[in-house]
């Protein structure tokens, strides 16, 4: 009989030496699948399946800490199903126990995680669960994150062998996310050394402005993963930025908004300067006009950057903007940012230059034109009508008298139209004031007070230079009755308006989700608006969209196209 107990004592020593030693081997393996990948992303899903599967954990999370070192920024999970996930909603950010491990960075074991006194329960639709154990992870001295594991298999509490396992793949853990961090930031910096040199190129080969904007939002979406890029630049008279460009989801809903300073992501890196970043944009207290600027999915981790110069003085603003629940903008990653937006700092001045040596180039031209026409063609014309009348007293025919009489006298009249021509050359481009396209610009960015949200403005074509004076105070005009009439009677949530000046017309279109055009009511304002279409040989007509509210054209022929 004491042959047998020792026989079994042996058998549950090497069972238990088995055991350690399958432990051990999974601890290896576990080490070895975490270090093999250099993604990020992939190496912390990697860690937190190694950790449950370890323990025999049933639910496993890995909760990365945000900037702030007091929110959780990202939570991986493991156990959970898509559905119960979604009908759990918004993920941790941080608080009740499992901030207790973000506090105070140590091994923490429950037996009951219920009766810790940072627990407050669980909300709708989460499953029940009673053992805990949380593991902080260091990156070089620094605490990246935590893990999580609840409900060991078999309803046996988490032991300090499990402990231990976790605390030895937490380290291993640790350089393995230092080195895809750093793989990480060596291939962004590769890529963004990439796009810059592609935007270089494109601004010496002369590309247009909108062509490097779009270049530069594009390729800083791409870069960052972000949801949404856009970049807002700031226009004389108006109380805002506008989104000059935008670039993926909801791309088209930022696509000419006016953003105001106040309450605002891009508002408050344009003035401060610097870099001003979110962790939640849409729900940042901060920033509460962000809500009524932002797209239908609202924003996640978001970052704004001043574009500017030599000077200091900013440009405009780009805003890059994650999905919810992606990890926010570290400071790693904000230097290439800043550096990058130096580009579009570069892009922007450099169109204004060239903008402003074609406007010089324009105005030498018909000064050489005026000159010439003054010193050579009115000269001649001069000329030729001395001759002609000195030539007229010659000839005895009265009838041949009096056409070259009639021939002198044209001559007089082509020489007072050239004259006026040669005038209107030399004084079209130095009368001052804004052109239509801020001029518009104004009116939309006034209006958003009285509707309650900025209006979506996108404007097309050569505004400045194709509509003359007359023509855009009429435009102007039209666009301040029709956002007034929005204002005062749509009781709209939405107004877009789109003015276009292309194929030898000048349109202009405002369209909201309103209560529509009233069959009865004072339509005074729209009579007039009508009156001016038709004296400008244009037309005025109102549509209703079939999804509901009002689509409202004003157009007119450009001069030249009739």
């Amino acid at each position: 009989m004491r042959l047998d107990e020792l026989l079994d004592e042996l058998q549950a020593r090497i069972d238990e030496v088995r055991g350690t030693r399958d432990r051990v081997h999974s601890l290896l393996e576990a080490v070895v699948s975490v270090g093999r990948e250099l993604d990020l992303a992939q190496v912390l899903r990697r860690i937190v399946e190694a950790a449950a599967l370890l323990v025999d954990a049933e639910y496993g999370a890995l909760g990365v800490i945000g900037p702030d070192g007091r929110t959780l920024a990202q939570f991986l999970t493991v156990g959970l199903t898509d559905g119960q996930i979604a009908d759990i909603g918004p993920l941790p950010a941080g608080h009740g126990l499992l901030g207790e491990v973000i506090h105070h960075p140590e091994p923490l074991r429950l037996t009951d995680l219920g009766a810790h006194s940072s627990s407050y329960g669980f909300p709708a639709h989460h499953p029940p669960m009673r053992t805990f154990l949380g593991v902080p992870i260091r990156v070089r001295d620094e605490v990246f994150g935590n893990l999580y594991l609840t409900d060991k298999r078999g309803g046996v509490d988490f032991d300090t062998e499990d402990e231990t396992v976790i605390s030895t793949l937490s380290v291993a853990a640790g350089v393995a996310i230092d080195n895809a961090r750093l793989y990480e930031g060596a291939r962004r910096q590769q890529l963004w050394l990439r796009a810059n040199a592609e935007i270089t190129e494109s601004l010496l080969s002369g590309s247009s402005r909108p062509a490097v904007l779009e270049l530069i939002a594009r390729r800083a979406q791409e870069i960052t993963a972000a949801r949404l890029a856009n970049i807002a630049v700031p226009v004389d008279g108006v109380d805002g930025l506008v989104v000059e460009f935008a670039a993926g989801a909801d791309g088209a809903a930022w696509q000419g908004l006016v953003v105001p300073f106040d309450g605002t992501l891009s508002g408050a890196a344009h003035r401060a300067g610097k870099p001003v970043t979110a962790m939640q944009a849409s729900d940042d207290g901060r920033y509460p006009a962000e809500g009524r600027t932002r797209g239908r999915d609202g924003l996640g981790p978001a970052v704004a950057v001043p574009l500017g110069t030599a000077g200091g003085e900013s440009r405009g603003v780009l805003l890059l903007s994650r999905p919810a629940g992606d990890p926010a903008f570290g400071e790693g990653e904000l230097e290439p940012i800043v550096a990058f937006a130096g580009q579009a700092a570069i892009a922007l001045e450099l169109a204004e230059r060239r903008r402003d040596a074609e406007q010089i180039a324009l105005l030498e031209e018909r000064d050489r034109i005026a000159r010439d026409l003054h010193d050579l063609a009115i000269q001649r014309l001069f000329a030729t009508g001395m001759t002609l009348q000195s030539a007229a007293r010659l000839v005895e025919h009265e009838g041949a008298a009096e056409r070259v009489g009639r021939a002198v006298d044209d001559l007089d009249e082509t020489i007072k139209i050239i004259r006026s021509t040669i005038f209107g050359l030399r004084t079209k481009d130095r009368e001052s004031g804004p052109g239509l396209r801020a001029r518009a610009a104004r009116a939309v960015g006034d209006a958003a007070a009285s509707l309650g949200h900025p209006p979506r403005l996108s404007m097309e074509g050569l505004l400045d230079t194709d509509v003359p004076a007359r023509l855009a105070d009429h435009v102007v005009a039209v666009l301040g009755e029709l956002l007034s009439n929005a204002a005062r009677h749509a009781r709209a949530t939405r107004v877009g308006v789109t003015l276009k000046a292309a194929r030898g017309e000048i349109v202009l279109t405002v369209s909201d989700n309103g209560t529509g055009i009233p069959a009865q009511g004072r339509r005074s304002g729209l009579r007039n608006l009508d009156e001016r279409a038709r004296d400008m040989d244009g037309s005025f007509t109102i549509e209703t969209p079939e999804k509901g509210g009002s689509r409202l054209v004003w157009r007119a022929p450009l001069p030249g196209s009739r």
